[in-house]
């Protein structure tokens, strides 16, 4: 293998076979556009040069980006057969490989050290610059949400195909740090020169979410919707921010349609889809509307048995949420319960989702299954300091709002009324009135508060 032997972002890589390099630059495209899976890509890459270690590494680690237990033999596997190759890699890829085997191992946060290092050196690693984000978002590290892109921004050429990405990264980045007129400004700008960004389109949509928008949110993922409705593995989280437009503006009807349309049935295929539904369903019934069928039906799709209880804390919340909606109380008992058993378990101990379940997860999980069972107190004690550190079990700001949704509707029901006013308070500060916050005032009471 020659030393020099480059990608064309300069990178180098360890294979002569330029049909096995587009192969696989047309997968990494796909894992930064959600254009299809890339996995036909990366078998073709493999096939073309069947001792490049690179292409598997990329299968394992999209393999492991689905946070499916299901999924984590087959990345084992991939990985096994890498690391048999390892001898002829390129230094950078043996760090691709060296930070994948620690995702696997639920090392997240030295897997993203790992990445972090990669940067420094090569700083237009695209790959290297994804995976960082996807799993500084899994472990919510907000901070580098924004700081990794920043980093190595400059050293990019703009005509880069790729660049709009890069920059759609960034945007969303400035925006879970709260900089929105920035991350605006930046997703914006990533689509002036490639339509086809939906990372780019969903950093804009989380501005307008924050700043209570509702209406150009749901005008904004119209204009764009030709670009990711079809054909894109991350539409369903866009119905999904859809669906949040319109919860703010109290269009439960309208959030029902696009449930059922988008986020029901054959168009749940993986858990991060599941966990949308989820997330939507429960903020409908907190409304009062009654979906507990609609639940039932996701729980009836969701594998629930034993290896996947405890993977990630992000998802098992979702999952518990989905069992309470469906009325399964006993069953929800019974998945906290096996949540609980694998965080304390010492083999586990060095996942990053050990602590994270210890810190958040669990105590989130307790408060949901008391506001489910009408103990007021006792949800508001558990969740009021769990949302502090909540940021810590991954999500963005829009999703773990369900956290203060619920506690809004305790204090509604339990009439814990300080507590219902200095959240209505924080809500009324942070963006103007819309129709769901002022329901909530409604609710506590409150309604004077709000300008109409």
């Amino acid at each position: 293998m020659s030393s020099t032997m480059r990608d064309v972002r300069g990178n180098p890589i360890g294979t002569g076979s330029a049909a096995a390099l587009s192969a696989a630059e047309k997968a990494l495209w796909r894992m930064m556009s959600f254009y299809d899976a890339p996995l036909a890509d990366l078998d073709t890459a493999i096939a073309e040069d069947p001792g490049w270690l690179l292409p598997r590494v990329m299968k394992a680690g999209f393999l492991l980006s689905l946070t499916e237990p299901a999924q984590v033999d087959e990345a084992r596997r991939l990985l096994d057969e890498a690391t048999a190759l390892e001898v002829d890699a390129p230094p950078r890829e043996r760090a691709h490989l060296a930070a994948t085997q620690q995702v696997l191992e639920g090392r997240w946060q030295n897997a993203c050290q790992t990445w972090d290092e990669l940067l420094l050196e090569h700083p237009r690693d695209a790959l290297a610059l994804q995976w960082s984000q996807l799993w500084d978002f899994y472990r919510g590290d907000a901070p580098n949400l924004r700081l990794r892109p920043a980093r190595v921004l400059p050293e990019w050429d703009e005509g880069d195909p790729l660049h709009p990405f890069v920059l759609g990264l960034y945007a969303f980045g400035l925006e879970e740090n709260n900089l929105y007129p920035q991350a605006e400004e930046a997703g914006r700008r990533a689509l002036n020169g490639a339509d086809c960004v939906p990372w780019a389109v969903h950093a804009v949509a989380h501005v307008m979410e924050m700043q209570g928008r509702f209406d150009d949110g749901a005008a904004w993922l119209r204009q764009h919707q030709h670009a990711w409705s079809e054909g894109n593995g991350f539409a369903g989280h866009l119905w999904w921010h859809l669906g949040l437009f319109r919860l703010e503006g109290l269009d439960d009807a309208g959030v029902l349609r696009l449930v059922d349309a988008h986020l029901a049935g054959e168009a749940l295929q993986i858990t991060l889809q599941r966990v949308d539904a989820a997330s939507l369903l429960w903020r409908l019934q907190l409304l009062g509307a009654d979906v507990t069928a609609r639940f039932q039906a996701l729980v009836d799709t969701w594998p629930l048995d034993d290896a996947h209880a405890g993977y990630y804390a992000f998802n098992d919340l979702h999952v518990l949420l989905a069992l309470v909606g469906a009325g399964e109380l006993t069953r929800a008992d019974r998945w906290l319960a096996r949540c609980a058993e694998r965080a304390m378990q010492p083999e586990d101990a060095r996942r990053a989702n050990h602590a994270m379940a210890r810190e958040v997860g669990l105590p989130l999980m307790r408060g949901l299954l008391a506001h489910a069972r009408g103990e007021h107190e006792a949800a508001a004690q558990a969740l009021y300091p769990a949302r502090r550190v909540a940021q810590r079990f991954g999500g963005s700001h829009a999703q773990r709002d369900l956290v203060d949704q619920t506690l809004l509707a305790t204090c509604s029901a339990g009439q814990l009324r300080p507590l219902g006013r200095a959240l209505l308070n924080e809500r009324l500060m942070a963006k103007p009135a819309t129709p769901l916050t002022r329901h909530w005032a409604t609710q506590l009471g409150f309604a004077e508060r709000v300008p109409s």
